[in-house]
């Protein structure tokens, strides 16, 4: 069975650090393009940050600076690494990943929750 796990949510003021991680199981990632997404309540799903099996890395507008992803081809996974954090972070975040040469999202993780608080 594939999975992707998140770990690494919870609960901090504005201005924490936190690092959000996934791993992969039951397949490996290492020739895909693995992304990070988020969604606020009542709000559409966004895009946050991915990063290509070359290393290769693309960030939204709203964290870049603030948001670093990064992976370990060794342990296949994928992290992020989120600086400087802002109430409007607040989200369910999940990792997802593509098959290899695809530019499709086809597995996706259950999501861990951030909220920064003011």
């Amino acid at each position: 069975q594939v999975q992707l796990v998140e770990s690494g949510g919870g609960l901090v003021q504005a201005g924490d650090s936190l690092r959000l991680s996934c791993a992969a199981s039951g397949r490996t990632f290492s020739r895909s393009t693995m992304g990070w997404f988020r969604q606020a309540p009542g709000k559409e799903r966004d895009f946050v940050a991915a990063i290509t099996w070359s290393g290769s890395t693309s960030h939204a507008e709203s964290v870049k600076g603030r948001f670093t992803i990064s992976r370990d081809f060794a342990k296949d996974s994928v992290d992020l690494q989120m600086n400087r954090l802002k109430p409007e972070d607040t989200a369910v975040y999940y990792c997802a990943a593509t098959e290899m040469g695809s530019g499709k999202y086809d597995y996706w993780g259950q999501g861990t929750q951030v909220t920064v608080s003011s």
